[in-house]
């Protein structure tokens, strides 16, 4: 009797002991389950990876040329892999979720626009989609250009997110223009930013808008051309769309920009006169792309055939507005011009690209080649 007694109390040990195992591990698992879990399938994704190093190393393709990628907020690295797919930038949607899972960056995978290419292997696919902020758009603007120049390098750069007529809707003629913005400079109600989209070099963020663009370009015109320079025009009765507007047929006349100051002293000299300005690059405007490119070569036959209200062989003063973006130099020489009795000037015959002046026409004729 003694002796069953002893072996259920046993039996009721090891019950209670199996009981509280249970529990226990009841307990473990549900406080590092999800722990476990993780680290079980990590080490499942790091020897999965690599027997598959080959794979890794080898790139989708050989074409350089960027491709728009973006990640939205809540994707999953099966839904970032499958778009990577689709857009043909890796060829195995599993073995980079099984990648992202063994070097632990699915959980940094960042919300945004990427430009990614052909060429980059899953493991700089899957670094360079952790940090959104090192994406950017290098652009560039040539001092001469006018808006559809500018159109056409949006066209031609496949990072933007528009296209170049977006864009000239929005700096175009008859766009919205900002109130304030219009009267500060004194632009024509209906003109185009023409003139004020500001020559140089910039790194835009991927998801940039047209808006967002021309705001970018005209806030960069105010920033470098500061606003002395606009109450000294005024000071002489000039608007700084006036002085915008010579500027920029200096931009596109004089080649070097040591001789910006005497070109715009010989047009500041034509319009105290009341002469015409007789400035070819008005007529080239006024052809408007229409022989195969923004700046044509001309003849004097164009001076009169070519019928526009640019022209400034047709009529007195300054054209409507702005015929280039001009840079800082032409911008400054239309301000403060080099004083000067000049009211002639034609390209040197050296070839140099720079130019004879002349005080008279009869001089002017004297230097032709």
């Amino acid at each position: 009797m003694q002796s069953q007694g002893n072996c259920r109390r046993i039996v009721v040990l090891l019950v209670g002991m199996l009981i509280l195992a249970v529990v226990c591990g009841g307990l473990i698992l549900l406080l590092v389950g999800d722990d476990l879990m993780d680290f079980a399938r990590t080490g499942l994704s790091r020897f999965s990876i690599s027997l598959r190093e080959d794979d890794l190393a080898r790139p989708f393709g050989t074409d350089e040329n960027p491709i728009r990628f973006t990640v939205n907020s809540g994707d999953t690295p099966r839904i970032i892999a499958d778009n990577l797919l689709n857009n043909s930038l890796i060829a195995d949607a599993d073995l980079f979720v099984e990648y992202a899972r063994a070097s632990q960056l699915d959980t940094q995978f960042e919300a945004g626009t990427f430009f990614l290419n052909q060429t980059q292997t899953i493991p700089d696919i899957a670094q360079r989609l952790t940090d959104s902020r090192s994406s950017f758009i290098p652009f560039v603007i040539i001092e001469g250009w006018r808006l559809e120049e500018v159109a056409d390098v949006i066209d031609s750069n496949p990072l933007f997110g528009f296209s170049g007529n977006e864009f000239l809707s929005v700096v175009g003629p008859g766009a919205t223009i900002d109130p304030a913005f219009a009267q500060r400079i004194g632009m024509p109600q209906g003109a185009s930013l023409e003139g004020f989209l500001y020559p140089d070099t910039y790194q835009l963020p991927p998801d940039i808008t047209p808006q967002e663009l021309a705001n970018t370009l005209t806030q960069r015109f105010f920033e470098q051309v500061g606003t002395q320079l606009a109450s000294d025009a005024e000071a002489e009765g000039l608007s700084l769309y006036e002085v915008v507007t010579l500027a920029s047929i200096v931009e596109r006349e004089a080649i070097h920009a040591d001789e910006d100051a005497i070109v715009a002293s010989v047009y500041r000299n034509r319009l105290d006169d009341g002469m015409k300005l007789d400035a070819d690059p008005t007529v080239q405007y006024g052809l408007n792309g229409e022989r195969g490119s923004w700046w044509p070569n001309i003849t004097r036959a164009d001076y009169t055939n070519v019928v526009s209200n640019y022209n400034t062989y047709l009529s007195t003063g300054l054209p409507p507005g702005p015929i280039a973006n001009p840079g800082l130099s032409a911008i400054r020489a239309a301000a403060y011009p080099e004083e000067s009795e000049f009211f002639y000037f034609r390209a040197a015959c050296t070839g140099s690209g720079y130019h004879n002046f002349a005080r008279t026409f009869e001089e002017h004729v004297a230097n032709e080649c």
